[in-house]
């Protein structure tokens, strides 16, 4: 009870510094800091999307073409390749809530967040000693060969991997966290158009990446290509270290990943014993953790965790969504890779295709903006994007089914022979051109389904869990990067290389195609029946969960009287005898 007592202490202090926050509007003292203190908030809002655009930036230019890198100069198979991008794009999204944990708990953020840098600069130094030529050198007119083992590098191009994944976790967690942006006071309607403008600056800038850096490596200068990615994160580093008192940005000490947990298993170990030995009548089996029924918790961190729990359906239906969005740097570039790439005499960089993917979300993302305003203008509408992500699983599923169509059409045109990289393949004579739609049919999923989960796992919990939420859909985003490596793994062992083969004529791929699908397809049902449980945003933020803590009940009174005293001593109408 003295730890119950201390958790309660400390939540109502939190509570009164954040009351305490909201000054009242008008009085002449604070007039003069209202200026600077909006373009200081501005001046840290630009510094931390600069650092997010050059953070992706060095993200997808390490990730464009890793299979061709991979194929042509590592020698891996198609399939150990695909896989190889796969993980590390899991990796890099599960990283930040490692490194969350790790700044909360063991190491202060500013000594972590140097750490983080230093780890992203060595990882991205360290991919161009992979990617450099240790031939042609020529010293005193003589030709020399120089030859770096195999074996050494792919062990520096994994450690590079590794530790720029750190540090690209590092970056997204402590740098440039959700909570950054201010968006405790933000209705449904401006959380969606934010997450909606976000993904859309964060898209636009993958473009830029897949169009440049994808031709300069591939085409220009290919053992230069990954010193873009070095360039990109050495300016978030620099801009990191610029404005680092600003930028680092310390969120209140509420709630934790590992108190969320706890809950969840306290309250499953106790259910399993007193199911066995004698029962007890709870409202829910998390209730089992609370200090009034035997357990170790609070009923504001179990409440909190109570909230969490009811998005766990729809986290888990974004895993196999997911899967399908990693074919775009898997399945579809191996397509792409081995398709007649000539273009009036140009020849196109692998990964611009996925330009076409992008095309439809930066087109769409303005005119579901003009939807969504029509749409939240009615304020008892109650309006949920559930809708918004039935169709882009839907539409995920459809490209995947195109893409196995696709891949049948690709077969009966006749074979040619295309450099890439240096290195002459035998590929298909279909243009690429032909594979757009697969392309576009996933951009239009993305530009439907991820601004709308970010929405529902943002808005759905209370204010003290919406990190530990945002921390959750990261945790089964990654999942899903790594059940579509799993996927490719199996289908070519257990089919002896036929449904994902290296050689593409070769094989069947069509098949894991079409078996993607089909799974997608249940997915997409199986969210169907459920999404009702999200279609009320107005009920649950007004009469439901969200209302239910006491802290946040409290929070609300404590601001409603700060807000009617502000009103009366700003008020020229009331005597100060009235005041008083």
């Amino acid at each position: 009870m003295p730890d119950a007592d201390r958790r309660d202490t400390q939540e109502k202090g939190s509570l009164n510094h954040m009351s305490d926050k909201q000054q009242p509007p008008g009085r002449s003292d604070h007039a003069g800091n209202l200026v600077p203190q909006a373009e200081k908030k501005l001046h840290e809002a630009v510094c931390v999307l600069l650092v997010e655009l050059c953070e992706r930036f060095t993200f997808f230019g390490i990730v464009c073409n890793m299979i061709l890198f991979c194929t042509a100069k590592l020698g891996y198979r198609s399939h150990q390749a695909a896989m190889v991008n796969m993980c590390f794009v899991g990796t890099s999204t599960l990283t930040p809530v490692l490194v969350g944990w790790l700044a909360e708990y063991l190491v202060g953020r500013i000594k972590l967040v140097c750490i983080c840098m230093f780890l992203h600069f060595l990882g991205t130094a360290l991919l161009p000693v992979v990617s450099f030529p240790f031939e042609d050198v020529y010293i005193d007119r003589r030709h020399i060969l120089l030859t770096l083992p195999k074996r050494e590098q792919k062990i520096v191009f994994y450690f590079a991997l590794l530790t720029a994944s750190l540090g690209i976790g590092g970056i997204r967690a402590i740098v440039c966290p959700l909570s950054a942006y201010s968006l405790e006071d933000c209705g449904p309607k401006e959380l969606l158009s934010f997450f909606n403008w976000f993904h859309w600056l964060v898209n636009l800038n993958s473009a830029v990446v897949f169009v440049s850096i994808s031709y300069i490596q591939q085409s220009v200068a290919r053992n230069l290509g990954f010193l873009i990615p070095f360039v990109s994160g050495l300016m978030a580093m620099i801009t990191i270290h610029m404005v680092r008192g600003e930028m680092i940005y310390k969120p209140k000490a509420d709630s934790s990943l590992l108190t969320t947990f706890g809950v969840i298993f306290s309250s499953l170990k106790t259910c399993c014993v007193r199911h066995r030995y004698f029962t007890t009548t709870v409202a829910s089996w998390l209730d089992h953790a609370k200090e009034n029924h035997g357990g170790h918790y609070s009923e504001t961190q179990v409440e909190g965790t109570k909230s969490l729990t009811r998005l766990f359906p729809l986290f888990t239906f974004q895993i196999l969504y997911r899967t399908c969005i990693m074919q775009i740097p898997s399945g579809y570039y191996l397509q792409t890779m081995n398709s007649n790439l000539h273009f009036s005499g140009f020849v196109l960089p692998v990964a611009a295709m996925n330009v076409i993917s992008i095309v439809p979300l930066l087109i769409l993302v303005p005119i579901l903006e003009c939807i969504n305003s029509w749409i939240f203008s009615s304020k008892d509408t109650g309006h949920s994007p559930t809708i918004y992500i039935v169709v882009g699983h839907l539409s995920a599923a459809l490209s995947v089914m195109v893409a196995g169509f696709s891949e049948m059409h690709r077969k009966h045109f006749p074979q040619v022979e295309q450099t890439l990289s240096q290195e002459v393949l035998l590929v298909s004579s279909m243009p690429c051109f032909h594979l757009a739609p697969q392309y576009i049919l996933l951009g239009v999923a993305e530009a439907l389904v991820t601004p709308s989960c970010s929405l529902l796992s943002f808005w759905l919990v209370p204010e003290r869990m919406r990190g530990i939420s945002m921390h959750f859909l990261a945790l089964f985003n990654g999942a899903g990067c790594f059940l579509g490596a799993l996927f490719v793994h199996t289908a070519h062992t257990g089919t002896q290389g036929s449904w994902f083969p290296h050689l593409l004529y070769e094989g069947k791929l069509e098949r894991f195609f079409f078996f993607l699908a089909s799974l997608m397809m249940v997915n997409t049902l199986g969210f169907w029946t459920i999404a009702h449980r999200y279609n009320n945003l107005h009920e649950d933020c007004t009469n439901g969960f969200r209302g239910n803590l006491p802290g946040e009940k409290l929070l609300k009174h404590q601001k409603a009287i700060k807000h009617y005293n502000a009103v009366l001593e700003s008020s020229p109408i009331l005597s100060p005898m009235e005041k008083t």
